[in-house]
């Protein structure tokens, strides 16, 4: 069965974006583009809100025809990878989307269950509001923060104030020349967790 991993990338103080929807400081060298490249060509499919899916669409497609852009660079070997991927947006508004592209109006839980039993490579998730919804319905199995140097102050949150507490158990972490660290969660499901050296009460 496919696993849905959510993968996002947050400031120290846990943001995805500043005001205005600002990324700016977001430290995405080749190194880290290499490696972002090699997780999502490994994936079955991308799973993605409205507004990300848009900000993606607006950009990938046509990136690597431009005539200034290295052939055999990390974006322009990226924006291969994302126009062959399929990809799911989940959206009530949006009445048409190209480039391999499925549009999701609701998340029900049957239907995501239903496409993590199709084959294939697992499939990630973005967007704070998708995640929350995902979190929501006990829906995400692995969790990748991509935690960049900085403090935004202010933002969107990647977890904007869920009401559960939601073990994890650390896979892996890796930091990047850049700074940028990786922190590769598995959730921790009910029947696994045990307290320190308590016997859990029924």
């Amino acid at each position: 069965m496919r696993k849905i991993v959510l993968m996002m990338s947050t400031s120290l103080d846990g943001y995805i974006e500043g005001p205005d929807r600002d990324i700016s400081w977001h430290r995405v060298d080749e190194e880290l583009h290499r490696h972002m490249n090699d997780v999502v060509r490994g994936l079955g499919g991308l799973l993605s809100g409205r507004v990300t899916h848009e900000l993606m669409a607006g950009f990938w497609p046509t990136y690597d025809s431009g005539p200034d852009v290295d052939p055999d660079g990390a974006m322009a070997e990226f924006a291969g990878i994302w126009r062959q991927i399929p990809k799911y947006v989940y959206s009530r508004t949006l009445r048409h989307a190209d480039w391999n592209t499925v549009i999701v109006r609701e998340v029900v839980p049957d239907e995501v269950r239903a496409l993590t039993r199709q084959p294939g490579g697992d499939l990630g998730l973005s967007g704070a509001d998708l995640a929350a919804a995902f979190l929501h319905h006990d829906l995400v199995d692995e969790i990748r923060v991509y935690v960049h140097p900085v403090l935004v102050g202010r933002g969107t949150p990647l977890f904007p104030h869920p009401d559960t507490m939601t073990p994890l158990t650390l896979l892996d972490s890796h930091t990047f020349g850049n700074g940028v660290v990786l922190l590769h969660y598995q959730r921790a499901r009910e029947e696994a967790v045990q307290t320190d050296g308590e016997t859990p009460v029924p």
